[in-house]
């Protein structure tokens, strides 16, 4: 298909009726996961992926790219009105949007947020459009060596330039493999740690995205967030505050700066590793250094919303370029996002971009498409979207962890399922409370067939010899200076104060943690021992990689003397005097409660019990009004089980009655 051909079918397609509409729920989905912190694209597209299973490819990739699209645009409202980042990518929107908000300037700040969302986003569409004219020849010269020394590189790149710790951010890619390891081998079939399976098949299949995406994200920042107490706003007020069209006017004013922005926003969205936890603060900086009133920033200068708006909806345009045309998620959401596209048999790469080039193009421009519409959403409903803000977290937590475990068990619909979410989202909260970075798991459980397969196909192929070809030195050489500039130039973390309130100089929760992970990379060699050599050569050699990078950081957090990076443990943070004292242990507790309520009466009872008790003990609402809430989103479940004829896990009483019953009619 011609260039000019793609062009006209996919404008045939953008338009159609129910494009829009899916794209429209995909945009509403997305608005509401950037409201609520905690969530974010990886949660959202997480969340939604077991209902996109059958449906039409059309229609799931609209859904799913217009909330991919937009949680960088509603998680404003969080930054401005109360200064809590949405997400990472609103971060350094609080430095200048809550103190706009707080000398009444609310609504200014959020309309220029909005409009440079907007144009942030459209100018990532057109930056990615190009690209894919001009990358073409470049994909078709990728063989199996070449596509998985680009895989490595991706891989070096997130691993050194995600977290404090470059060790950390190495293994934590090499743990998504660990991960992605449990099951079966792709070239034989045999299990691979099939003890775990303990005769109940679920291992017979591969651990699934949904379960590993939730699990790390959504689980982590939910319990924190309940840690924390937040109400995200105290009135959500708008009203009083006007400023909608001075924000449209500031804009206007900045346009060159929004721009310059976007350039940055859709570079660092191209490069694996970086994405929206840096993006805004790059653009942040680059606004501050190129003005004479520096000593405005933080005060509540409109620059310093409408520089990080810009970047942080442009790098999704930037994101998808290595994620569309080479199949490597350039960040955790765009990780999903593949993982969505498998799902509805669409696979990212040579094969995409050459010959469902319409396919391609319709992405792209739904991209432009949802910042519009998310924007003109945000903008009409912001007076009801503010007045959610003042909701309190303890009250959206159990419906927001009922909704995480119910998609979960949509992966397989088997109860391991939710054991494998418990296990995963226990990994995640300590991983989050000692400093490894998350997304970089995320990125190398996705990427992990592609390695393993490309090892198998390079070495049968070409053999030793793949080093003498061209392309693959020239990403060998990248793949060395990207190394070695980052452990000359990544800046070393300070050491904590000696007297401050974070010293900790007791390293024995985070070695433990780092003693476990030792034990599974063990457990894991050992077990390969006994496999055939197809099946255990993958494990293997995952396993003494695990050693080469485990060993240095080891090293490092047994003999380190000061309680720094290495070392560092967030439940030590000084969360306010309104945070709850409570531990990442007791919320894990709650969560095994409602398994357990659920393995005893069945998803629909047990976590409406959970719910009812949740809201009465840690919201302290009446007993009406908790039954009010748990009954609520039984009904919710009762739906959506009836339209989508969903099943849910039956519990131990459940299976009792159901045995009794059959006795007495047999009887």
């Amino acid at each position: 298909m011609s260039i000019e051909e793609a062009v006209v079918a996919a404008l045939a397609q953008l338009f159609t009726f129910w494009h829009i509409v899916a794209l429209a729920g995909g945009v509403a989905l997305g608005l509401v996961v950037g409201i609520l912190p905690g969530l974010g694209g990886v949660a959202g597209l997480s969340l939604i992926l077991p209902f996109l299973f059958g449906a039409e490819p059309s229609i799931a990739l609209a859904m799913m790219i217009g909330l991919q699209s937009v949680t960088a645009t509603s998680d404003t409202f969080p930054s401005v009105l109360m200064g809590i980042p949405g997400t990472s990518s609103s971060q350094a929107t609080v430095m200048d949007g809550f103190p706009m908000s707080k000398k009444g300037e609310a609504a200014r700040a959020l309309s220029a947020a909005f409009v440079s969302s907007m144009y942030g986003g459209i100018f990532g569409a057109l930056v990615l459009s190009v690209a894919v004219f001009y990358a073409i020849p470049l994909i078709l010269a990728m063989g199996f060596s070449e596509q998985l020394m680009l895989i490595v590189l991706a891989l070096t790149m997130i691993g050194m330039l995600t977290g404090d710790n470059a060790w950390k951010g190495l293994f934590a890619c090499v743990m998504g493999f660990l991960i992605k390891i449990i099951g079966p081998a792709p070239m034989t079939a045999e299990l691979r740690l099939d003890f775990l399976d303990l005769d109940t098949g679920y291992f017979l299949d591969n651990t699934k995205l949904v379960i590993v995406g939730l699990g790390m994200f959504a689980m982590p920042e939910i319990i924190e967030l309940l840690r924390r107490q937040f109400t995200i706003s105290d009135t959500g007020d708008l009203r009083a505050q006007g400023g909608w069209i001075q924000g449209v006017k500031d804009w206007g004013k900045n346009w060159w700066l929004s721009t310059r922005c976007c350039v940055i926003g859709c570079i660092v969205g191209a490069m694996p590793g970086l994405g929206g936890s840096v993006v805004d603060w790059i653009a942040y900086g680059h606004a501050i250094q190129t003005t004479d009133r520096k000593d405005e920033y933080g005060t509540g200068d409109v620059r310093g919303v409408i520089a990080p708006e810009s970047a942080n909806n442009a790098k999704e345009g930037g994101a998808l370029v290595p994620t569309l045309l080479f199949g490597i998620p350039g960040s955790g959401s765009m990780a999903i996002l593949i993982g969505g596209f498998v799902l509805v048999g669409i696979e990212p790469g040579v094969e995409m971009v050459t010959e469902q080039l319409d396919l391609v193009y319709v992405m792209i421009w739904s991209v432009a498409l949802a910042n519009v519409i998310g924007a003109g959403f945000c903008v009409f409903f912001a007076n009801q979207i503010a007045l959610l803000t003042t909701i309190r977290y303890s009250l959206i937590a159990p419906f927001m962890m009922g909704l995480i475990f119910f998609a979960a068990f949509q992966a397989t619909r088997h109860w391991g399922d939710l054991l494998m979410l418990m296990v995963v989202g226990t990994l995640g909260v300590y991983m989050k409370r000692f400093g490894w970075p998350r997304p970089a798991l995320l990125i190398g459980f996705v990427l992990s067939k592609q390695v393993e397969q490309g090892v198998y196909e390079t070495y049968t192929v070409y053999g030793l010899s793949f080093f003498d070809r061209p392309i693959v030195i020239v990403l060998l050489i990248l793949i060395i200076l990207s190394v070695i500039a980052c452990i000359r130039f990544k800046p070393r973390p300070a050491n904590l104060s000696e007297e401050g309130p974070h010293t900790h100089k007791n390293k024995r929760p985070q070695l433990i943690f780092f003693a476990v992970i030792v034990a599974y990379v063990v457990m894991m060699f050992i077990n390969s021992t006994y496999k055939e050599d197809l099946t255990r050569f993958f494990p293997q050699f995952v396993t003494g990689l695990s050693v080469l990078l485990l060993a240095p950081l080891g090293i490092q957090m047994i003999l380190g003397k000061t309680p720094g990076t290495h070392f560092y443990d967030s439940e030590l943070e000084d969360f306010g005097d309104h945070a709850e004292k409570r531990t990442n242990e007791y919320h894990l507790c709650w969560l095994l409660g409602m398994l357990g309520l659920c393995a005893l009466f069945g998803f629909e009872i047990g976590v409406a019990i959970y719910i009812y008790i949740f809201v009465r003990l840690k919201a302290d609402r009446t007993h009406l009004g908790s039954f009010i809430c748990a009954a609520s989103f039984t009904v919710f479940l009762g739906l959506l089980a009836y339209f989508l004829t969903l099943e849910y896990p039956k519990g131990l009483l459940q299976d009792f009655v159901n045995i009794g019953l059959d006795r007495l009619w047999r009887g």
